[in-house]
């Protein structure tokens, strides 16, 4: 098996995690492979309008204009070590939440949780005046608002379950998920302020799905069967099997039908003795071949 039928066999095996770390991946390594060539053709000019296209912009008539960047934003990443960091603390938290609360739902609650940090960003830059002068070219990138969704909802569920930090020891789940919100979502707010804000967008989402959670109402339960339906689409239909039933005869029926087949061999029969075989039709032949061949006799 070579490595790409092994790449497709788990995509297609795997949990959810698996599939979010492949495509956020994937993305990252197709937008690369862009910039290069742009790079070689002396097009870098370009580069900007490349991410133009799949990062969610703030500014409300852009999103009009590219409404899917409310969810490409959310796999795309530039730098390497943004990237790195995401798919690290996804992979971590991640397989806490499907031990706890399931695969199904960490998809929802990454995709519910990013397109709440795209509405927190989109809203902040449009209402705050010290963001709103820079509404025209501010955009957002990164998966870091649908990791900080599953981050807080795993914490705020099961904020006991210990985890092992090298150097340190056992360490309960929710005091890490704290100081990693506080440190890349409020420190130093000034830089990187629209991340920040899809940060904290995704936090509260999370923070509202484990709650509701806790009470037994999963409140992302509607999306997950959207998801499935719209995944249902793409799935190669069964081709459906056609049964037909035959009805039973009775015994009448059956011995009247051997009477008139008997009667068409012994007609085939007499012709073969008066014009020979070679007299017979193709359809006599074959009447003649079923009941058992040339050589088929009656009594007289």
């Amino acid at each position: 098996m070579t490595i790409i039928e092994e790449i497709k066999a788990s995509f297609k095996g795997g949990t959810n995690l698996t599939r979010l770390i492949y495509v956020n991946t994937g993305v990252f390594l197709v937008l690369h492979l862009v910039l290069v060539i742009l790079f070689l053709l002396d097009k870098t000019g370009l580069n900007y309008t490349v991410l133009q296209l799949f990062a969610v912009p703030a500014d409300l008539s852009s999103i009009a204009a590219k409404p899917w960047t409310v969810v490409s934003y959310m796999f795309l990443h530039k730098e390497f070590f943004h990237l790195l960091f995401n798919l690290l603390w996804l992979y971590w938290f991640g397989k806490i939440f499907i031990q706890y609360i399931g695969d199904k739902s960490l998809l929802s609650v990454y995709l519910l949780g990013g397109l709440c940090g795209a509405l927190f960003f989109i809203t902040a830059y449009n209402i705050f005046p010290a963001l709103s002068e820079n509404l025209s070219g501010s955009m957002a990138m990164g998966a870091s608002a649908a990791v900080m969704a599953i981050v807080i909802a795993i914490a705020t569920y099961a904020p006991d379950h210990i985890i092992y930090i090298v150097f340190i020891g056992p360490v309960k789940i929710i005091w890490v998920a704290l100081i990693g919100f506080i440190l890349s979502s409020v420190v130093d707010f000034s830089v990187n302020t629209g991340g920040k804000i899809a940060h904290i967008g995704g936090a509260v989402f999370g923070y509202y799905f484990a709650l509701r959670y806790r009470n037994g109402v999963n409140v992302a339960l509607w999306f997950e069967k959207l998801i499935t339906v719209f995944l249902s689409w793409f799935k190669p239909r069964k081709r459906k099997m056609k049964v037909s039933y035959k009805r039973n005869v009775s015994d009448i029926e059956y011995n009247t039908r051997l009477v008139e087949k008997q009667k068409d061999i012994d007609r085939i029969l007499d012709k073969i003795s008066s014009k020979g075989y070679n007299s017979l039709s193709d359809e006599e032949k074959a009447i003649l071949f079923k009941s058992g061949g040339p050589s088929a006799t009656r009594e007289k």
